[in-house]
């Protein structure tokens, strides 16, 4: 087969077929080649373009002991109900390396399931890159609940809800929480929670049976500042009270308890599920965030976690 003679391919066409050919045919480049009727170096590009624009997705199936045996340490140590613990790369400064790619695959694992569940997913920049790495899925007799308000403090989407990307490749039931993150007064937040729809999510939201969550740190570059919906003077007086990490904005001590009044009063979040009848599961990573896991993991605010050697490592140490 010629793609060039073919018209109608497009490059991505070519490249998701020289990337199947690869990756899952098993095939050499050169056998590759000879199967598209392109020559070596064509093929050698189409591979790499497929890998660089997504169309191919790596999963390694292979336990790595020493991971294995830090998820079984932190288990042990804190209680965990499941721990999964990924390499890391000592050269690369992202928050989000490996641990995505780890949180997708439990999601996908958990919405497979024939048996109907209630999904609660929170928000932030892990899990939307974990969500943008799910495949389509159809899976109708599951519910997945937003556990954060979805509107920014100018009124736009907030960019880091997770609930709009899921719904865009997972055809389960979905609902949202129309709110601001933070209400504007403790008497605001009343009034918005006391809204029929409101309350039904928030009552879904508590019935979730498995929840994923990330994890945000409290220190200068504060999720919760950089996306503006904390004032500096907010973060200032939750430093001094000793804030450690937030979870759907519910800020928390270095002990795990969630800090008495301040931005506390204003979340309009739902609370964190319950870990009696919840399996609730941290997804965080990297040294500006070990000190809030930890803090999380000894409040018992999870009893899940996701997360790379190097933090494992620091929560054992």
């Amino acid at each position: 087969m010629n793609l060039r003679a073919d018209p109608h391919n497009s490059r991505l066409d070519d490249a998701a077929r020289a990337g199947w050919l690869y990756y899952v045919g098993g095939n050499t480049q050169d056998q590759v080649a000879a199967k598209l009727g392109v020559s070596r170096q064509t093929a050698q590009r189409l591979v790499s373009l497929a890998m660089s624009e997504g169309l191919v997705k790596v999963r390694i199936e292979h336990p790595i002991a020493s991971c294995l045996d830090l998820a079984q340490r932190l288990q042990e140590r804190f209680a965990f109900e499941l721990v999964e613990v990924v390499p890391s790369d000592p050269g690369s400064a992202s928050t989000t390396l490996g641990i995505a790619d780890a949180c997708a695959a439990e999601i996908e694992r958990r919405l497979r399931s024939s048996e109907p569940l209630v999904l609660g997913i929170g928000t932030g920049r892990t899990l939307k890159a974990a969500v943008e790495r799910l495949p389509v899925m159809d899976c109708p007799q599951h519910k997945i609940v937003s556990l954060t308000g979805n509107v920014a403090p100018d009124g736009s989407a907030a960019f880091y809800n997770v609930l709009f990307s899921i719904a865009d490749t997972v055809k389960a039931r979905s609902f949202p929480m129309p709110l601001p993150v933070l209400a504007s007064s403790p008497a605001e937040r009343e009034t918005l929670h006391s809204q029929p729809m409101i309350r039904a999510t928030l009552e879904l939201a508590a019935l979730a049976d498995v929840t994923f969550v990330g994890i945000g740190d409290l220190g200068q570059s504060a999720p919760l500042f950089l996306d503006g919906f904390i004032s500096a003077g907010d973060l200032e007086a939750l430093q001094q009270a000793g804030a450690m990490g937030e979870i759907l904005g519910w800020t928390f001590d270095r002990h795990g308890c969630l800090i008495s009044g301040l931005t506390n009063d204003r979340v309009a979040s739902a609370p964190i599920p319950s870990r009696e009848r919840s399996l609730v599961i941290g997804i965080a990573m990297g040294e500006r965030k070990q000190q809030a896991v930890l803090a999380a993991a000894k409040g018992k605010l999870i009893n899940g976690l996701v997360t790379d050697e190097a933090t494992a490592q620091s929560l054992l140490g």
